[in-house]
């Protein structure tokens, strides 16, 4: 496979071209987020998950790059969220609503409730659900956790978010905004010990305090895998997935509360 066939150049070109756009507004500036979910709609059965990520990955490779966790990565979360057996999921950006989609897939029982700061995204993600057959249990809310504690009292009066009840997050959007957003998530007490927290794009774009931060805390607070892999839709730019399983708060060696064991991958 020759370089250009590795990384879609051109598609890669325009995608940088729209990131200033990205950053203020959660869209690349050239309408591919609506016609992705258009593509969806036109292509995949109606009611069927699997053709419905097929469809955005499809229109990712052959049309317009998209910045979903992609179907390289998209497996390393779906094993997780399957070994956590969620009842709740949270999820920090939404997007095109794909990764949502592959939670719901990975959990059929659970709540699916994900943040997204664009309501553009959000009315994108909502037609793709709607068309997967999974509205009446993934949600999106329009916000941000860092917005002043509206979205985060939305999350717990109207979403049912509280102490403990959050079994997985899933974190892929400011990558700025990783650790302080899981700092404030900790805050709240919504995670518990066995709570498994997935990050995307930890080395590209990069979130390096983050990163920092998991490590820094290895088998106390968290024991945390570092799953090797490639940026989306291409094969030769590399990433690292991180999954980390929340230990609690008192897990500090001396405190008598050794770390659960984890099964080795």
């Amino acid at each position: 496979m020759g370089l250009t066939q590795r990384v879609p150049v051109l598609r890669w070109a325009r995608l940088a071209l729209g990131m200033p756009s990205f950053v203020r507004t959660g869209q690349i500036g050239d309408g591919r987020e609506a016609a992705c979910a258009a593509f969806v709609e036109s292509t995949a059965p109606r009611g069927d998950i699997d053709a419905a990520l097929s469809a955005i990955d499809t229109f990712a490779r052959r049309e317009a790059m998209l910045v979903n966790i992609g179907d390289e990565k998209g497996p390393l979360l779906d094993a997780a969220v399957r070994r956590a057996a969620p009842a709740l999921v949270l999820e920090l950006g939404t997007y095109c609503g794909y990764s949502a989609l592959r939670i719901a897939r990975a959990a059929p029982t659970a709540r699916v409730v994900s943040v997204e700061f664009s309501a553009a995204n959000a009315d994108v993600a909502r037609r793709i659900w709607t068309h997967a057959g999974v509205a009446d249990r993934v949600t999106c809310v329009v916000g941000t956790i860092g917005d002043g504690g509206r979205t985060l009292e939305t999350l717990t009066s109207d979403h049912g978010v509280g102490a403990g009840s959050v079994d997985v997050l899933f974190i892929d959007h400011d990558k700025n905004a990783y650790l302080s957003d899981l700092r404030t998530i900790l805050d709240r007490g919504w995670l518990h010990p066995g709570s498994v927290v997935v990050a995307d794009n930890v080395r590209v774009p990069g979130a390096p305090g983050y990163r920092a931060y998991m490590r820094r805390h290895e088998g106390t607070r968290w024991r945390t895998v570092e799953h090797k892999t490639h940026v989306e839709y291409q094969s030769v730019l590399p990433d690292l997935v991180l999954e980390s399983e929340y230990l609690g708060p008192a897990t500090a060696p001396g405190d008598g509360r050794p770390p659960t064991p984890r099964a080795a991958r």
